[in-house]
């Protein structure tokens, strides 16, 4: 399902994800609607924008993940606001992408969401790291969660080596030819990593692993 404002967008990206084989079982103009049409249709994926009238995307994410949690909900928005990034994440979005993105890393982006990955922009995961553990961050899911640096003595080697590229935005495939591995294997361990660090998603794990040490904060070499 899309949730959009601007009609003219709304209808490019329907008929482009149509032109690819994608089904769309409806539209949206805004976030009250989406919740609407949600309970209705019951997509398997919804591609929300945020700055909509009457009820904003960030609003009907809470709203709709309270009530449908296993819908994924991926922000597709101009918006590069902080606020509106940390808030996507901590509602619960599966992603975030901006919409400059081209329309094949959009494809790209939805194929790694159905296989259980999060979508992230490529500057977003970035972002994250670079700004978890400010002030702002501090009250969200990441710290909520209330996971103690010990955690970090559950996870094997490997997996700490995963958790490092992953978490500098590196992808599975690559982190799998650096490492002499399959893809499959590095989505394994990722798998398990979530597991052993109680999270839900591969952006709480970018989160998390900034918050450990594992990944530095680029202002820390400033």
């Amino acid at each position: 399902m899309l949730a959009d404002d601007h009609l003219l967008f709304l209808e490019g990206l329907q008929y482009m994800l149509k032109t690819y084989g994608i089904e769309v079982a409806g539209t949206a103009r805004d976030g009250g609607e989406a919740l609407e049409k949600a309970r209705i249709l019951k997509p398997d994926i919804i591609l929300m924008d945020i700055s909509m009238p009457m009820c904003s995307g960030i609003d009907a994410l809470k709203l709709i993940k309270a009530e449908m949690s296993y819908i994924k909900i991926v922000m597709l928005t101009a918006s590069e606001d902080d606020s509106d990034l940390f808030d996507a994440v901590r509602y619960g979005a599966s992603g975030y992408i901006l919409k400059n993105t081209d329309g094949k890393e959009l494809l790209n982006m939805l194929a790694d969401l159905e296989k259980g990955q999060v979508t992230l922009s490529p500057h977003i995961a970035t972002r994250i790291l670079k700004e978890f553990g400010s002030s702002y961050i501090k009250g969200n899911i990441f710290y909520e969660n209330k996971l103690e640096h010990k955690n970090k003595k559950l996870l094997t080697k490997r997996q700490l080596e995963i958790l490092k590229m992953v978490a500098k935005g590196i992808t599975y495939k690559k982190v799998g030819e650096t490492l002499g591995i399959t893809e499959r294997t590095v989505k394994y361990h990722m798998g398990r990593i979530i597991e052993l660090l109680h999270v839900e998603n591969r952006s709480q794990v970018i989160a998390y692993a900034a918050k450990i040490g594992v990944v530095k904060d680029k202002r820390d070499n400033m």
